[in-house]
């Protein structure tokens, strides 16, 4: 992982190893998590800025999928492994559970537990990790990061998920009443941000499928995103009729 670069990664420094302590030693983020700025009382994020955030992560993701010869398998995104940095550009980091895997390998048997919440249906089932459970766990950060609601939310303990959740505001066209605040009705961008929104949401639908081989890919997240991106600011740029 040390020899990883990507202008949306945090870079592994070095890492320390012997019979007492493990640890890996990464570069410093001067901005803290993203968890911290989705739930913090005094810090808030607009709706291009998440957007960017979105792109930041997918970018990082693609590259350790496709960027390198053996594919890298982070296993562990959510909201407190990516990191803001002065810039309020998006880097992944924490690697402690990735896996590198070997350039015909597909699918890997595991012991380690992923967190609760995020991981794919067939890594809490089965144990398989793949470049498919990264895209899960995109899929629900993707959905956090424009609701603010964590998975593990109280009110999802029960018999409906996160993703049930969005999915049906999707369906009964209540998109506003989800996302986060980012929807006013009296902001003059109210439609265009509302379907801007709802593009995100279709994007993590598709990661979120439950069968692995039917789930959209990190190259195809990225170009998706930027066109949603690019739409949205040539919307709000028009001059109003």
């Amino acid at each position: 992982m040390s020899t990883v670069r990507h202008k949306n990664l945090v870079r592994v420094i070095s890492c320390c190893s012997n019979t007492d302590f493990k640890a890996l030693v990464l570069e410093y983020i001067p901005n803290g998590s993203l968890e911290k700025w989705l739930y913090s009382p005094t810090n808030s994020l607009d709706l291009l800025q998440r957007l960017n955030i979105t792109i930041d992560v997918a970018q990082a993701i693609e590259y350790l999928h496709h960027g390198n010869p053996s594919p890298i398998i982070h296993c562990y995104l959510n909201p407190c492994n990516i990191m803001i940095d002065e810039d309020m550009i998006a880097h992944v980091g924490d690697f402690g559970i990735s896996k590198l895997f070997g350039e015909e390998e597909a699918f890997r048997q595991t012991i380690t537990l992923a967190t609760i919440g995020y991981m794919a249906p067939e890594y809490g089932s089965e144990r398989k990790v793949s470049t498919s459970c990264d895209i899960y766990n995109y899929g629900i950060t993707l959905l956090e990061l424009f609701t603010s609601k964590k998975p593990t939310d109280d009110m999802f303990i029960e018999e409906i998920s996160l993703k049930d959740w969005v999915s049906e505001a999707l369906q009964e066209n209540i998109v506003a009443e989800i996302a986060a605040g980012l929807l006013k009705q009296k902001d003059r961008h109210f439609l265009k941000k509302e379907q801007c929104v709802s593009s995100v949401f279709d994007v993590a639908m598709k990661c979120l499928t439950i069968s692995p081989q039917q789930r959209i890919n990190m190259l195809e997240i990225v170009v998706t995103l930027k066109n949603i991106k690019s739409s949205f600011q040539l919307a709000i740029a028009s001059p109003r009729k």
